[in-house]
């Protein structure tokens, strides 16, 4: 399975979007297509042996739209958008131009309450040609820069896969044709005629869709801006030493290995391991964490970060799309133009939407022909009926929203995937949370060493840390440094075995150790009696007790102690604010997690529970009923985090555990998860409020223009209202998307 995205041109509402991504779905081979109307792109998985991207590219173009070569740079792209925007402001200029005289001389005749200038000479009563030709003059112009609407929504017609641009095309063209028709009715002395000409219905509406039209572009522009921002980071040369001597290249041209140099308030370029020097790396860009980060030889620096104090050299590792920065705006960017389920009924409405709306108004406009006798009051009906109804503020209800909100939630250093799972998040009742590490700081310390008497505590210490040296386990890890601390030397070890979610055990100097937990204990028949009460002291105080083994007897118990962070606590007590329900799941026994759940006030406890068991444990939070997150940074957490209704990973965590997370806290601080619950609540909320205005505007908008209210006394809607309602829809759902911008973590 492959998955690629291209980029679309010339969709122009919800519609357009529909049919591309119907035509491509049609393909032999696409396992799944999806075309996001406010980001201009079609993400599609398929089967690369059976179907290649140039088909796709080939069936895009047949379907009457353009694919914009995705290799382009991101300056580019935001350049070619730009353009086209200043090319919608020129010919809406040109339009209003030509649209606001023909709209004085058409209505002012009309107006007897106020009199206003006009000149005489274009009096309709009595040179009625050189008024109905002046009108039919100032409207070409219109119709010329508004040709897009006709080409596009003509073609679309032909294909039987009307849009938004057929609407406008089919009632615009209709009025002209009408009022040319009535022209030349007046040319052969019917100056009656001259009461029917609809030439300003015609150029205004034009003119205001294309201010429409011109202003979402504007909007659709800044729900991007947080990848904009993030681009924007990036520097665009770097200083590498070549034979010796510092030069400055263009970024494009660094190699991994490469030896960089960074002055103090300098961006680094690419990623890197320090190599020779000592400072403060601001990485807030990348991580929302606000202090510096001490930095020296050995440590990992990322690309856009700055350099605060010292001068520093470095190695490249990683470059290009490589990058933390490019890799971040990769997922920012696949989750902007991902789809949220809730979106669904909005894309089904939008496929069905433009047919219906044509055939409502013909229907409309017959039915008042019919009643009426008036050829030209039923035109005005079929007219504003079909230039009232807009799919593409259907379109655009919940792909904006997500498009702010993922970029919000980047912009605080929270990355989430997808909009399944921004939406999902704000239906979670139970969020576990691993211990070490995501509760607890990860580090863990030896406190207590206690024996039976029959060995000496750093004999035991020694001993214990030598064969704990080759665990990964960090409570082994931290044995083995705390023995360093204490200068002792490590010694040999032969048929090291770990025993996944027990201990471990191995030979050293001819003895056999055993270091692990109650369970490993007992499986191996050792009595813990004579130190069972002072092991259920020290879990009792929030210490992991380890019993060590030598020969088969107990020798004594290491206890290591992790600290909680500091965050840990505040995150618990909002998301019990919020009505969530915490857990905790740890291989730790019962008694040392108990105490480390009572500091944080932790609801329930999963205590030894082995790692292959964590996603089980998920699974029965889930069978009764609940909506479940994991939160989690190793790699015996993936499992459980896939399971999870929304995986969340640490971003200090393992790249296996971000892979298999739907959300990443860049930071290690978990007051970030009720933010990230409370960005996914708010984004819902701003999409239901689009969907609610989308829909609602349409159903009590399309009945009005219908001529539903008229029928009952009420007033007619003239198709130039008809036309500005249209517009202000669609830009109306964008400015309350972008009202997002204003979360506060």
């Amino acid at each position: 399975m492959q998955t690629h995205t291209l980029a679309i041109g010339g969709m122009t509402c919800a519609a357009c979007a529909g049919r591309v991504e119907r035509a491509v779905k049609k393909l032999q081979g696409v396992i799944q297509a999806s075309v996001n109307f406010a980001t201009e792109k079609l993400f599609i998985e398929f089967d690369g042996e059976a179907l290649k991207i140039a088909d796709i590219r080939d069936t895009v173009v047949k379907t009457g739209y353009s694919v914009i070569d995705k290799v382009k740079a991101a300056d580019e792209d935001r350049e070619r958008k730009q353009k086209e925007i200043r090319t919608m402001w020129i010919k809406f200029i040109v339009a209003a131009v030509f649209s606001l005289p023909l709209l004085y001389i058409a209505m002012v005749p009309m107006i007897s309450i106020v009199r206003l200038p006009f000149p005489a000479g274009l009096d309709p009563m009595q040179y009625s040609l050189i008024y109905a030709l002046l009108e039919l003059l100032l409207v070409i112009p219109v119709i010329a820069v508004g040709y897009r609407f006709y080409a596009v929504g003509f073609k679309a017609l032909i294909a039987r896969s009307p849009n938004m641009d057929s609407l406008i095309a089919i009632g615009t063209t209709a009025a002209v044709v009408y009022s040319i028709y009535n022209t030349v009715q007046i040319a052969g002395g019917n100056f009656g005629a001259v009461n029917s000409l609809y030439f300003e219905t015609a150029g205004v509406i034009i003119t205001l869709i294309m201010l429409g039209k011109t202003l979402e572009a504007v909007s659709k522009g800044r729900t991007s801006d947080a990848i904009k921002k993030l681009m924007g980071l990036a520097p665009k040369t770097a200083i590498v030493i070549i034979n010796g001597v510092e030069k400055e290249i263009p970024i494009e041209e660094v190699k991994i290995g490469d030896i960089i140099v960074v002055r103090p308030g300098s961006k680094i370029p690419v990623d890197g391991v320090v190599v020779e020097g000592h400072t403060s790396i601001d990485e807030s860009m990348l991580t929302g964490e606000s202090m510096p980060i001490d930095k020296k030889a050995g440590d990992t620096i990322f690309a856009a970060t700055i350099n605060t104090t010292g001068s520093i050299k470095f190695k490249a590792e990683k470059i290009g799309a490589d990058t933390a920065l490019a890799q971040i705006i990769k997922l920012v960017e696949d989750a902007q133009g991902s789809k949220a389920p809730i979106a669904q009924m909005a894309d089904i409405v939008s496929g069905y939407f433009v047919p219906v709306v044509c055939i409502i108004a013909l229907v409309s406009g017959v039915l008042w022909y019919v009643g009426t006798g008036d050829i030209s009051f039923a035109l005005t009906i079929f007219i504003a009926v079909l230039v009232i109804a807009c799919p593409c503020a259907l379109g655009l209800a919940t792909p904006t929203a997500i498009m702010v909100g993922t970029g919000k939630g980047a912009e605080n250093g929270i990355l989430i995937k997808g909009g399944e799972a921004l939406e999902t998040a704000h239906r979670i009742q139970t969020i576990v949370f691993d211990k070490t590490g995501t509760i607890t700081e990860g580090k863990p310390k030896v406190t207590d060493v206690l024996t039976t008497g029959g060995i000496e505590n750093t004999r035991l210490l020694q001993l214990t840390a030598s064969a704990e040296k080759s665990s990964e386990h960090p409570l082994g890890q931290a044995i083995a440094q705390g023995a360093e601390e204490k200068g002792l030397e490590l010694l040999a070890v032969r048929d090291f075995e770990s025993i996944t979610g027990r201990g471990i055990e191995a030979v050293i100097s001819g003895d056999k150790i055993l270091a692990g937990n109650k369970k490993l204990m007992n499986e191996r028949n050792i009595a813990l009696d004579t130190l069972a009460d002072e092991s259920d002291r020290l879990a009792g105080e929030g210490k992991t007790p380890m019993y060590v083994a030598l020969n088969g007897s107990l020798a004594g118990i290491v206890a290591v102690a992790d600290t909680v962070k500091a965050s840990s606590r505040g995150a618990i007590d909002k998301l019990h604010r919020m009505g969530i329900e915490v857990a905790m799941i740890t291989g730790d026994n019962k008694k040392t997690a108990d105490a480390i759940a009572k500091q944080v006030g932790i609801d329930r406890v999963l205590s030894e529970v082995l790692p292959q068991d964590k996603s089980s444990e998920v699974k029965k939070l889930q069978d009764e009923g609940r909506k479940v997150a994991m939160v989690g940074d190793g790699i015996n957490d993936a499992p459980a985090l896939v399971q999870a209704d929304i995986g969340i990973a640490i971003g200090s965590g393992t790249d296996v555990a971000m892979e298999s997370a739907d959300i990443v806290l860049m930071r290690s601080d978990l007051m970030d998860v009720p933010t990230a619950i409370k960005l996914s609540k708010s984004t819902i909320r701003n999409i239901k409020q689009n969907l609610f205005w989308a829909f609602g505007y349409n159903v009590v908008g399309i009945p009005i223009a219908a001529g539903v209210l008229y029928l009952f006394g009420g007033p007619l809607l003239n198709p130039i209202f008809a036309a500005a309602a249209m517009s202000l829809s669609s830009v109306s759902v964008l400015t309350n998307a972008l009202r997002l911008k204003g979360f506060k973590a």
